[in-house]
């Protein structure tokens, strides 16, 4: 199964160095030499990692197939994805693949079963659970402890510390800020 592992960014140098943003947990892994990816482009393309390295707190990646600085920037905003086997779970019991996570059940601490995972959200700050809720609205849910304090992949379910307005929008708690608000 293709897995996302980065995006390309800018150009670095003229020999044909890209920038990655990395999208995994595991970038020297993944990016390692000899190691392919694949682009997501509507005309995907199977890249060999040549060399990668860290400069400045930046991945930066060299592709076997990418002669010069010209061709790097054609790739500019394009994910790379990698072939990771259905089976395979990272090594930290923490983190997860968005297709674990998908189809979960979605359930409150008290029990109450209130939807089904149907994406997960990458910002720069944090992950989203896109959740559908039983009601047929979309809710998004910050994955951080306080709000999903468990997953359990092998039970396929997610629990949600509920807040108000957290999974019913209506149900917000609204605060006048200025009279006549």
């Amino acid at each position: 199964m293709l897995v996302t592992v980065g995006r390309i960014g800018r150009a670095h140098g003229i020999k044909g160095e890209v920038g990655i943003d990395v999208r995994t947990d595991e970038p020297d892994r993944r990016f390692a030499d000899g190691a392919t990816v694949v682009t997501d482009a509507k005309v995907s393309r199977t890249l060999t990692i040549a060399s990668s390295r860290w400069h400045s707190g930046k991945l930066l990646v060299k592709f076997a197939e990418v002669p010069d600085r010209t061709a790097a920037e054609q790739l500019r905003n394009l994910f790379v994805q990698c072939e990771v086997p259905e089976d395979e779970r990272p090594e930290d019991p923490e983190e997860y693949y968005d297709r674990d996570l998908v189809g979960l059940a979605v359930r409150t601490t008290d029990g109450a079963e209130v939807g089904e995972v149907t994406d997960v959200v990458h910002l720069p700050s944090q992950d989203l659970l896109e959740i559908r809720r039983t009601a047929g609205n979309l809710v998004l849910v910050p994955m951080v402890e306080e709000l999903v304090p468990e997953i359990d992949i092998d039970m396929r379910y997610v629990v949600v510390a509920d807040r108000p307005g957290l999974l019913d929008p209506e149900g917000a708690d609204v605060v006048q800020t200025e009279p006549g608000d």
